[in-house]
């Protein structure tokens, strides 16, 4: 009798929980440690550095033990973590307590978001890149919802939204006892214990090896340069006379694109499957993103540089770690999902402070024409390797 498969559908709605839930507590942070709790920019930047030092951690932690434990008692254990650190600050939300227990946060959604990403590669049923392509989408509605809440029940109260996080927590792990049972069942080919345990001494094939690690490096820079568009824009774009409720509203852009950008995708992925292409189109539409800001002093500019930069990442973004998936043995699939995470997150966690540096010593310009440059020798490295090596690689279910 062949095992039960994990349902995307519940993977997705979890997916999509956990993202709802987040957007409760990274948004308003910033505001939040300043504003009401008089904490200093400096400490503000040393917190969030450390909270997304902390989600590498998590997501690293997450991947390795997922191709040697349970991956249901891992979640289980992951949200059980967020929950009890989204308890923690409805309770107890001032300084420095707030600061400490966010890292703490980071490490279990770091987990969380790992687990769930590698519990998608035992789905067999459906072709991997629709699986990430949903994962993405949900993961990205789940943001939109939650950013479109958090300023109105901020407004109203900071417990509340605490409240409001930790309950929508709940009701994931609830989901996460009903209906992840059959993620114990990772994959139809059984893996021996002494297989866990050993593979790590195994090497891939080198070309997959290096592949992977290009993938890696990739996101890592994309998301340094990503981050510019969080953090230091919303102050260049005030500086020039546009205000902040414009900018706000290009994150709202942004999330209506992904959405229907993810189902353009999923239709045009039923006639191709060639993911290399949608990687290449995806990088290179991100580095046009900063191509525009270079000349961009009106407000329609920003807007066109937001829609492309969004194309690129519903693109390319969702894709890689399908590609990850293909490249990975099924020992190994978790540990290497984790590290996409571990890379993307190193990414995100330097890039306030490499964008603040650039503009300190440079210019605003300056950091748009790096991060055009950057995110463009990523391409040319990923073109470059992949034709190199792609007939000596070994491809995995």
């Amino acid at each position: 009798m062949p095992r039960k498969e994990m349902s995307l559908k519940w993977l997705i709605i979890g997916a999509m929980f956990s993202s709802v839930g987040m957007s409760f507590v990274w948004p308003l942070t910033s505001v939040y440690l300043h504003d009401r709790l008089g904490v200093s920019l400096t400490w503000i930047g040393i917190v969030l550095l450390f909270n997304s030092l902390a989600s590498v951690l998590g997501s690293y932690l997450g991947g390795y033990l997922y191709d040697r434990k349970n991956p249901y008692h891992l979640l289980i254990g992951g949200v059980s973590g967020t929950t009890l650190t989204l308890i923690a600050l409805t309770l107890f939300h001032g300084w420095p307590t707030f600061g400490i227990i966010l890292f703490f946060n980071g490490i279990a959604s770091g987990w969380n978001v790992a687990v769930v990403n590698s519990i998608g590669t035992s789905i067999k049923s459906e072709d991997s890149r629709y699986i990430f392509n949903m994962l993405y989408f949900a993961q990205n509605l789940g943001i939109v919802i939650g950013t479109s809440l958090v300023g109105f029940i901020y407004s109203i109260s900071v417990t509340l939204m605490f409240v409001v996080a930790t309950t929508l927590f709940l009701i994931f792990l609830i989901i996460v006892l009903l209906e992840f049972k059959p993620a114990a069942n990772k994959s139809d080919k059984k893996v021996s214990d002494t297989e866990k345990t050993t593979w790590s001494s195994k090497s891939l094939p080198k070309a997959n090896a290096i592949m992977l690690f290009t993938f890696f490096l990739s996101l890592f820079i994309i998301w340094i340069m990503y981050q510019q568009w969080v953090s230091n824009l919303s102050v260049y774009m005030t500086g020039i006379g546009i205000p902040l409720r414009n900018y706000s509203f290009l994150w709202t852009i942004n999330g209506g694109v992904i959405v229907v950008s993810q189902i353009i995708i999923n239709w045009i992925s039923r006639y191709h499957e060639n993911m290399i292409l949608e990687v290449f189109f995806g990088i290179f539409l991100m580095a046009s993103s900063f191509v525009v800001l270079i000349f961009a002093k009106t407000y329609p500019f920003f807007v066109l540089a937001m829609v492309t930069l969004t194309i690129g990442e519903a693109t390319a973004l969702p894709t890689i770690p399908a590609l990850v998936n293909t490249l990975t043995p099924v020992e190994a699939k978790g540990r290497y999902q984790g590290l996409i995470q571990s890379w993307s997150s190193a990414g995100r966690a330097l890039g306030p402070l490499f964008g603040g540096l650039v503009i300190e010593m440079s210019s605003y310009t300056a950091l748009f024409i790096i991060a055009t440059s950057a995110v463009m020798l990523v391409l040319i490295g990923v073109i470059v390797l992949w034709n190199i090596l792609h007939g000596k690689l070994v491809m995995y279910r």
